[in-house]
């Protein structure tokens, strides 16, 4: 079962902090940590080299930081999921993390449970948003406000939009509306090309934005 594992790198500054990160998770039976880095420039390259499925990556990191190495990953052609790890709360740390293209966030402190689920949730294909981190991201010349790109969109694609602005995985979309997870990856595909985002993040804040989840 090896080969079902979540593999996961980690890109921290701090070798104790990434030290506690792997202890954490090494108990987990469906993770595997493959890798370490110490910075975002170190981070990108070792994501192509070892491919992982999640990267956990702090924001605050000397020479290239978590947001730069973010908008590298997004160049890569399988980009991995990538959950931010911090030990900031504000806003404008956070938030620049998540337009890069970031899955969502945890606080350094985080419950170890707490980060194995998040780390399995991103995974999924979830979306892990605070509602006043949602909030914030939804600002005037956000990816994908204009209105006239929901018209273009399916009565099927916008009932698979707003359950990936509930969070949703493709596999949870799949069941809820009795299709097939490559059917519900087509519309996803379909979708972020029809409002013209990048990533679910956006396709997500785009739904948010129009009304179309609570």
């Amino acid at each position: 079962m090896a080969d079902k594992r979540i593999r996961v790198l980690l890109v921290d500054d701090h070798q104790v902090v990434r030290r506690g990160l792997r202890t954490f998770l090494e108990v987990q039976d469906d993770i595997e940590v493959v890798g370490e880095a110490g910075d975002g420039a170190e981070g990108v390259a070792l994501t192509e080299e070892l491919k992982p499925d999640v990267v956990l990556m702090d924001v605050k990191m000397p020479g290239m930081d978590g947001i730069d190495a973010l908008r590298k990953l997004r160049e890569l052609a399988d980009p991995a999921k990538v959950l931010i790890v911090t030990s900031f709360t504000e806003q404008r740390t956070v938030v620049p993390a998540l337009r890069a293209g970031a899955s969502g966030y945890v606080y350094k402190d985080v419950d170890p449970d707490a980060l194995a689920g998040a780390i399995r949730s991103v995974h999924a294909g979830h979306v892990l948003l605070q509602q006043e981190i949602a909030g914030a991201l939804l600002s005037d010349g956000d990816p994908g406000n204009g209105t006239g790109r929901g018209n273009s969109l399916t009565e099927r694609e916008r009932e698979v939009l707003g359950l990936i602005a509930d969070g949703r995985s493709n596999r949870e979309i799949a069941r809820a509306l009795v299709l097939s997870e490559k059917t519900v990856k087509t519309h996803v595909s379909n979708i972020l090309m029809k409002l013209d985002v990048a990533d679910r993040t956006q396709a997500a804040l785009w739904a948010v934005r129009h009304g179309m989840t609570d």
